[in-house]
């Protein structure tokens, strides 16, 4: 452990736990020790326990859901991940740039499903790496990629949605650009291991996965003042100093600038068509014991989110972990990074989460600790969200139903 480490004064899971309740947040040495020990029955169960108190004292029972329609904008892009099946090659006949009509006909069927939250997902500078894209671009009058995603989040929130922008990385000018169309934006961190760019390992032939441009991107959406929505991916060659790493790093960006929302919790699942198949997945035991790590060191205003569709049958153990928010759910498309996992229908993930002793309740894609604070939006994308929230600062259905 190097930044911000405090040394174990204790080797009572009990007494670790009961300080990180005091304390509102989990010190990085501590983390390691249970982390390197939660498959212990005397280590797990405390963890858990303390994890859903954890949750309790900042949200009681309240889980919240995105309503959203899942936008590809391009699925081609410049890195190569070993782990994923999103990014295409130009050749592809998978490959596709979605035209700017089709984003409007997207966002019509959004607003008529009662959807609030227009996900702009793509790759990351996909024109640096292909020609033919540069040349699309041109042909339309763009020179980047960004530069038409500004555009086509205009047409979105134009048309009654709040988008929310995840298009690795940006530069703080091209944030800047996007704010007066979006809610909120986004950047999975994944981790702060450099060793994962290394031979043979994820991120090998992902210049933008270098992990302190991806924290400068962070810490630039902090000086923007933009509700950040981040997380670590687990399961990719990383050990538990480095996810413990990653959370650090997650918790000391919000408490510089209290932009982070969420913080989001991902499995990496072994899948036939990429490079990393032969990988070891991690078990269920492991992922809940990893909310569980994070709901007590990320503190109380950061959001815990687990991806429902990545652990179907295992919803009411990630509530018990302290899991605070499901993501975005769609009625309308399917989740494009991961296509074999289906959503949930949003009435059986209220049903399960209530049979989990939980209330769900719909959320915008900015949240009302974000929505209520002056300076976080662009006062047009504040004033639409207003008309479409609850006085909590939650999603109001019968908002949507009137504007549809």
């Amino acid at each position: 452990m190097e930044r911000g480490d405090t040394p174990v004064v204790s080797s009572n899971p009990s007494d670790i736990l009961r300080r990180a309740l005091d304390e509102q947040r989990l010190s990085d040495a501590d983390a390691l020790w249970l982390a390197e020990r939660m498959a212990e029955d005397g280590v797990r169960e405390p963890l858990l326990e303390a994890a859903g108190e954890a949750k309790a004292r900042c949200q009681g029972d309240l889980v919240t859901v995105s309503r959203n329609v899942f936008i590809p904008l391009t699925n081609l892009c410049r890195d190569r991940c070993a782990y994923c099946t999103f990014a295409k090659q130009p050749d592809s006949p998978e490959a596709k740039t979605w035209a700017l009509d089709e984003v409007a006909s997207m966002t019509r069927g959004a607003v008529s499903t009662g959807c609030t939250e227009a996900l702009f997902c793509l790759g990351d500078k996909p024109e640096i790496a292909y020609r033919s894209h540069r040349a699309w671009l041109r042909e339309r009058g763009f020179e980047t990629t960004a530069e038409y995603l500004v555009e086509a989040c205009r047409v979105s929130f134009e048309g009654g949605m709040l988008p929310h922008t995840n298009a690795g990385i940006l530069s703080q000018e091209e944030m800047a650009a996007l704010r007066p169309w979006n809610a909120s934006m986004g950047l999975m961190l994944e981790s702060t291991s450099p060793r994962l760019r290394g031979k043979g390992m994820a991120h090998q032939y992902a210049p933008d996965k270098e992990p302190e441009v991806r924290l400068r991107m962070h810490e630039e959406a902090g000086e923007l003042r933009i509700p950040f929505t981040t997380g670590l991916l687990i399961g990719i060659g990383e050990n538990a100093a480095e996810r413990v790493d990653t959370l650090r790093a997650i918790r000391d960006l919000d408490d510089r600038h209290g932009h982070i929302q969420e913080c989001i919790v991902q499995p990496f699942h072994p899948k036939p068509d990429i490079r990393m198949r032969a990988a070891e997945g991690l078990t269920d035991a492991e992922v809940v014991g990893w909310v569980a790590i994070a709901r007590l060191m990320l503190g109380p205003d950061v959001q815990v989110q687990a991806p429902p569709n990545l652990a179907p049958g295992m919803l009411a153990p990630l509530l018990r972990a302290g899991v605070s928010d499901w993501g975005g759910v769609s009625p309308v498309t399917v989740d494009f990074i991961n296509p074999e996992a289906p959503w949930p229908a949003l009435d059986a993930l209220r049903e399960a989460t209530h049979d989990a002793g939980a209330r769900l309740v719909e959320r915008l894609p900015v949240y009302p600790r974000h929505l209520t604070q002056p300076g976080f939006l662009d006062p047009a994308v504040r004033e639409a969200a207003l008309r479409l929230a609850t006085p909590t600062g939650h999603a109001d259905p019968d908002a949507r139903r009137e504007a549809a």
